[in-house]
């Protein structure tokens, strides 16, 4: 059953920047905190890559999924946010694992600041900006975990 943030279970967490053409996927680990992001797959009609999602699941075995919930600035929905919904049903239906929503505001914002440090720094380069979707997952995995072990001192 989806949900907004509950406690997380052990291990590896997939998260989900959804998008009508791309969704971006971040990969974590709650026993270190760590988060980075895994890929970013192509999505046709709202569809991801299901073939290529099945894979990274059969391969990295999470055991929950975050799913970033589009919002407008003032918490109301925005055109894209039932879709979300509907992708994290989907993922409910396909792979047995909790599917938990978080409010992604501003994820898109964060994770371009942090691209365009990256190629400042010289470790991204301009052609890579198709990241950018997998490092909106990390801050909506980032800012999950973060609320959901808020207390917690085992991350």
């Amino acid at each position: 059953m989806s949900s907004e943030t509950q406690a997380p279970i052990q291990g590896i967490i997939f998260a989900f920047d959804f998008g009508g053409s791309r969704t971006g996927v971040a990969i974590g680990e709650t026993l270190t905190g760590s988060v980075r992001p895994l890929v970013t797959l192509p999505c046709r009609d709202g569809e991801p890559n299901w073939q290529q999602l099945d894979q990274l699941v059969k391969e990295w075995q999470p055991k929950q999924m975050v799913v970033g919930l589009p919002t407008a600035l003032d918490g109301g929905k925005t055109p894209i946010t039932k879709a979300a919904r509907r992708f994290s049903r989907a993922l409910e239906a396909r792979y047995p694992l909790p599917v938990h929503l978080h409010d992604e505001r501003l994820s898109s914002q964060e994770a371009e600041s942090r691209f365009k440090q990256a190629r400042q720094q010289g470790k991204a380069k301009r052609h890579q900006a198709q990241k950018l979707d997998a490092m909106a997952a990390c801050v909506i995995l980032e800012s999950w975990l973060m609320e959901a072990y808020a207390g917690n001192e085992s991350l």
